[in-house]
């Protein structure tokens, strides 16, 4: 399989540092057709990053499938993670808000991340996310944004169901490479201010796009029966919060949550 390999330079450290990102800045490899970037990903070293025309497996959270039609950006970076496990815990929702903070300085109006991983205009998802540890000492951020592509074409069951990016903002002439290193730096971003102890300010971030309580359908791990609430966003450890009927607030994280399905 064929690979164009390309890099770009961080910017200025006093603009938008990439710490850690060596003297390249970041460096992309772009493929026509693979089975998932995140699995090419799993090998490459921190501040790489995987593009793909298509994807033949494209999957998200729990394994299901994810249309990786052509047109739409398929991208897996690896960013370090050195340390204890716990302290890269909040990874996943970091690199949703950084994904929020990219598109909306496109001019995309009306984001919010649908818990944990989902970016939704409306009750339409244009974006997805995947993050996964297969070392110790990276993570890979896998990323899924419809832009230019039709994935009702390829699955009609997804028709009046997701959104594209070309029809939310005014794109010109950036392309697909040019969003990917958007997106890239946006998660450099987000990265460095994990390091500097700044979840707290990105969990309010986030809280604010989700200023209306949700009712919702949590599948807890070791539960038979879902658990519903208003999903109240989450605290500043990152853990979702959800309130009962009775008005019981209760605190979940992540890895108890298999899966949450706004009704």
């Amino acid at each position: 399989m064929s690979a164009l390999a390309t890099s770009f330079a961080p910017p200025p450290r006093d603009a938008d540092p990439l710490p850690e990102a060596g003297a390249g800045g970041w460096f992309l490899e772009v493929h026509p057709t693979v089975d998932t970037t995140n699995r090419l990903a799993a090998a490459l070293p921190a501040w790489r990053a995987v593009r793909a025309d298509t994807q033949t497996a494209g999957r998200g959270r729990t394994g299901r499938v994810w249309t990786s039609d052509r047109g739409g950006l398929w991208l897996s970076a690896v960013l370090p993670c050195p340390g204890p496990r716990e302290r890269w815990a909040t990874l996943p929702l970091a690199a949703g808000q950084a994904l929020v903070a990219a598109l909306a300085g496109l001019g995309v109006s009306g984001l919010r991340l649908r818990w944990p991983n989902d970016l939704m205009v409306g009750p339409r998802k244009l974006a997805g996310l995947l993050v996964e540890r297969h070392s110790p000492h990276t993570a890979v951020v896998g990323i899924g944004i419809n832009v230019f592509n039709q994935p009702e074409l390829a699955d009609p069951g997804l028709r009046d169901s997701t959104a594209r990016l070309a029809d939310l903002a005014p794109l010109g002439d950036l392309g697909l490479d040019d969003l990917a290193a958007l997106v890239l730096r946006s998660l450099a971003t987000a990265h460095q201010r994990l390091r500097d102890g700044e979840f707290p300010l990105i969990a309010a971030e986030l809280n604010r796009s989700w200023s209306e309580p949700r009712l919702v359908s949590l599948l807890l791990a070791g539960r038979a029966e879902p658990a519903v609430g208003w999903f109240l966003g989450i605290d500043e450890t990152g853990r979702l919060r959800l309130r009962d009927a009775e008005g019981a607030v209760t605190a979940h994280d992540p890895t108890q949550v298999a899966l949450l399905r706004e009704l």
